[in-house]
């Protein structure tokens, strides 16, 4: 029998054939009946995992002492010269020779007479202290201040001192009440009156060395009821 005729026999197609059908109804049987899920748990199963450290290389062992390196070809030592011989001559010293001198006598000491001291010197004179004269104002009549109605309605009669400055020229460019005529409005009315008297007339200013100089003065005035 050849190959052809065997692919051609009709018993061994029906053997395969019955073999298939087989395994379709147990499939079929497993799926009805819930077998086949057990089956596939069975094949699923559970899945064990492990985690393996890494291993670390060993350290690498210490590096092995290595001779020293053989000395470079230095040069040779310079050959030694001996130093030349110096001759020194040694000086010879003078002799010295001493002779024994008697001091001489001692001689007795006198002190001299004292002389007697003089007259102390008298200090010298201070500088002589400057000549001044003090400025001077004289009231005339055109320059006495009058009296206000109130005051002389009060008949206050008192004395006021005004102190001032004069100029070289004679003219008077501060005056202020020193002392008050008193403590009433009348009395203030004549401690003005008396400042503007002051500052309005022209009086003989001071000297200093017979020059006339800047100078402060006081004037008293007295008001009196005639």
């Amino acid at each position: 029998m050849n190959y052809a005729e065997a692919q051609r026999d009709p018993n061994k197609n029906r053997v395969g054939l019955s073999v298939v059908v087989g395994l379709h109804v147990v499939l079929a049987w497993a799926i009805v009946t819930g077998n086949a899920k057990k089956v596939v748990d069975v094949v699923k199963g559970p899945i064990e995992t492990k985690i393996i450290e890494e291993v670390k290389p060993p350290p690498p062992p210490p590096p092995e002492k290595l001779p020293p390196p053989p000395p470079k070809n230095l040069p040779p030592p310079p050959a030694w010269v001996p130093p030349p011989e110096v001759n020194v001559q040694v000086q010879q010293q003078p002799t010295i020779s001493t002779q024994s001198v008697n001091p001489p006598p001692a001689q007795e000491f006198k002190p001299a007479a004292a002389t007697p001291p003089g007259p102390p010197t008298a200090p010298p004179a201070p500088p002589a202290p400057p000549v001044r004269t003090a400025p001077s104002i004289r009231f005339g009549e055109a320059d006495k201040p009058e009296y206000s109605p109130a005051a002389r309605r009060a008949e206050i009669e008192c004395e006021v001192v005004v102190a001032y400055v004069m100029e070289t020229n004679g003219t008077i460019t501060e005056a202020n009440v020193e002392k008050s005529c008193g403590s009433s409005r009348e009395h203030k009315q004549l401690d003005r009156a008396t400042v503007d008297a002051v500052k309005a007339v022209r009086g003989k200013p001071g000297t200093v060395d017979g020059k006339p100089e800047r100078l402060s003065g006081r004037v008293v005035y007295v008001w009196k009821l005639e």
